[in-house]
């Protein structure tokens, strides 16, 4: 395996402006060439962590980079710029990822037609964010060919800028203040700009999530099958937010609530297999 860590300024000197640095962690797996595996394309998985867009979670990167390695992926961690950097850093962030992997993919024997980005909380609305959004005004201004992704996977998101369903610090971090017109809460509402082009999606949340409802995770099922685009949505019955592996990894106080919850993973990796087969 491979384990590098890109600051992306390196590579795109306008994402350091204003002191940011943010950073790829890459890991990579082996491609034997005693089973004349040297050349195998691997799909991609691009991981965006919660934490409010006030951090970003270390539960929820190498943890989930550790099992995807195994499945075949070739993982990115995005350690995304966070508060006080505002919109529309983060998800000009994404596409610069998206880029380097279109630029090395033959080095690092990626598949570009395989590509899908998992969020969390947060990163959840990041992620969701570029599937439907990934050609916006704001990325196209510095990517002018900005690539869509091909299936995401979204961790107790982030959807909605409705005071009624929001997660409402994120927004304060994200945007320096509350979504307040109409246009503006329906332009970061993931759920309002979902097209026929959106990925497919894997959803999966708790309903009792006290801090994002699980109303979230519905309306923007509902926006994709409105659509006719696949969805697979998994709603847990316990558990609370933040539950990222639902192991001893990355949780102190094991219960069989978290063992239960685990599943996710499991159905995550079936699922892959049928949208990348």
């Amino acid at each position: 395996m491979v384990h590098k860590r890109i600051e992306l300024k390196n590579h795109f000197a306008f994402l350091g402006e204003g002191g940011k640095n943010p950073t790829i962690d890459m890991y990579l797996p082996y491609n034997m060439a005693e089973m004349n595996r040297q050349n195998q394309k691997r799909p991609c998985m691009v991981v965006c962590p919660g934490g409010g867009y006030g951090m970003c979670s270390e539960r929820e990167s190498e943890p989930i980079a550790l099992h995807f390695l195994p499945e075949g992926f070739n993982v990115f961690v995005l350690n995304y710029s966070v508060a006080p950097n505002r919109f529309p850093t983060q998800i000009i962030e994404v596409a610069a990822v998206i880029e380097l992997i279109y630029e090395n993919y033959e080095i690092w024997n990626c598949d570009t037609s395989k590509i899908a980005i998992m969020g969390f909380s947060a990163g959840g609305h990041l992620a969701a964010r570029y599937s439907t959004m990934f050609d916006c005004k704001e990325v196209r201004a510095v990517f002018p060919e900005s690539k869509s992704v091909n299936a995401s996977v979204l961790c107790y998101p982030v959807i909605s800028a409705l005071e009624t369903t929001a997660h409402m610090g994120s927004f304060l971090n994200l945007l320096g203040h509350k979504p307040e017109t109409e246009e503006e809460i329906n332009y970061f509402s993931c759920d309002k700009n979902v097209r026929e082009t959106t990925p497919p999606a894997f959803i999966w949340h708790t309903a009792e999530d006290g801090c994002v409802p699980v109303a979230n995770s519905l309306l923007y099922a509902k926006a994709l099958t409105e659509k006719n685009i696949p969805v697979e949505l998994h709603i847990y019955p316990f558990g609370g937010h933040g539950l990222s592996t639902c192991d001893k990894h990355t949780i102190d106080d094991m219960t069989p609530v978290f063992s239960y919850n685990s599943v996710w993973l499991k159905s995550l990796k079936e699922w892959l297999k049928l949208i990348f087969k």
